[in-house]
């Protein structure tokens, strides 16, 4: 069974692209309450940039929130 690792970011903006696609820009968080300092203490810093074209993804991120990302390893 593979480990599963939890971290959470903000959604810091999201840039709009004439296509019509958007990129989602995250930041690790880091401060504002006592689990995201919790968070920090495993992953201080961190960037996560998605480009998203199609389908509900699209409107799924909104600016100023945080998310969870779950990270487990794919079979191969």
């Amino acid at each position: 069974m593979s480990q599963k690792v939890r971290a959470k970011f903000n959604c810091h903006y999201i840039q709009k692209h004439e296509d019509g696609s958007k990129t989602v820009h995250m930041m690790a968080v880091t401060s504002g309450s006592e689990e995201n300092e919790s968070f920090s203490e495993y992953t201080p810093s961190g960037n996560l940039d998605i480009k998203i074209d199609k389908g509900e993804a699209k409107n799924a991120f909104k600016e100023g929130k945080d998310y969870y990302l779950d990270f487990t390893e794919a079979p191969e």
